[in-house]
C-alpha cells in the first residue's frame, strides 16, 4: 500500500490509501485531509495500523510535529484510530470534536483533553483559514457525527457521506450520488432515521466548492444539488419506497 498526495483546494490536501483486498474487485480507500495554516489540522488520524504511511506521506508536506489540531467525522477507527500516536508526534496538538463526542468517548480514549466543539463553533487556523464544525447526529451514523467546512475554500468535509468503493482519480466533477447509492445498497452502513435527509439537506445552504470524501474521490461541482440528491435517496429509504427503475 501507498500513501498518494493531492491539493484538492487551496491549502486542503488528501492523503490517499487504496486496499485493493476490501470489497474486491474494486476495492476502498481511506482518505485524511490536512489543512494548512498557522495551526494546520488534520481531518481524519486514519487507522492505527496505516500510522506509518499516513506519517511519512504528511511529512512530505510538512514536519508532522506542526500539526496542532486533529478533528474527524465521528468515534470510528479509520476516523481516529491512530489518534494518540497523532499526538504523541505532535506535542502541540489538540484532538477537537464535537459535545456528545467528547462526552462519550475522546473525555477517555484520547491521551490529551480534547476540546469540545458546540454546533457552529469555529476555529480559527490562521492564514486565512477557519473550519466550522456542524453536527449531524446519526448521518450517515454515529450519534457523535459531524462535519468540518473550510469557509475560506468553502470545503465540506464529509466523513463517510458520500462513501463509494474503487480507486477514483483524487478530484472529480462526474457523479458522486450513483456510487454512494451503490454503497449504501452493498454496506447499509447508515442509521436510518427520520431526520437523515433534513439534516443532509441542511448542509447545502454552505454552498461548498468541492466535497472531501473519506471513502471516494473529493467532487468539486454543484455539491448542493448533491447533497439534495442523495438526502433524498435517504428520504427514499427511511419511508420505504422503491428505488426508481434505471432506464
Amino acid at each position: 500500500m501507498e500513501t498518494r498526495i493531492s491539493e484538492i483546494a487551496d491549502g486542503i490536501f488528501r492523503l490517499s490509501t487504496y486496499v485493493p483486498d476490501i470489497a474486491p474487485p474494486a476495492g476502498f480507500t481511506f482518505n485524511q485531509f490536512l489543512v494548512l495554516g498557522d495551526e494546520p489540522l488534520m481531518f481524519h488520524t486514519g487507522l492505527r495500523k496505516m500510522f506509518a504511511l499516513n506519517r511519512d506521506a504528511l511529512a512530505r508536506i510538512l514536519p508532522p510535529e506542526r500539526l496542532r489540531w486533529f478533528a474527524f467525522g465521528h468515534f470510528e477507527a479509520d476516523e481516529c484510530g491512530a489518534m494518540n500516536e497523532w499526538l504523541a508526534l505532535a506535542p502541540q496538538a489538540t484532538p477537537a470534536h464535537g459535545q456528545t463526542g467528547c462526552m462519550v468517548s475522546l473525555n477517555d480514549f484520547a491521551d490529551r483533553a480534547p476540546r469540545a466543539l458546540s454546533d457552529g463553533e469555529v476555529i480559527d487556523l490562521g492564514g486565512g483559514k477557519r473550519v466550522r464544525f456542524i453536527d449531524t447526529p446519526h448521518t450517515p451514523h454515529g450519534w457523535d457525527a459531524g462535519v468540518l467546512f473550510e469557509e475560506s475554500t468553502r470545503t465540506l468535509m464529509c466523513g463517510d457521506l458520500f462513501t463509494q468503493l474503487g480507486d477514483d482519480r483524487a478530484l472529480t466533477d462526474g457523479d458522486v450520488v450513483g456510487p454512494a447509492i451503490a454503497a449504501e445498497d452493498i454496506f447499509r452502513y447508515s442509521s436510518l432515521n427520520p431526520a437523515m435527509g433534513a439534516t443532509i439537506r441542511s448542509l447545502a445552504p454552505l454552498a461548498p466548492r468541492t466535497l472531501a470524501l473519506m471513502h471516494g474521490p473529493s467532487f468539486c461541482g454543484d455539491a448542493a444539488a448533491a447533497l439534495h440528491a442523495l438526502a433524498d435517496d435517504y428520504d427514499r429509504r427511511v419511508s420505504g419506497r422503491a428505488a426508481p427503475a434505471v432506464e
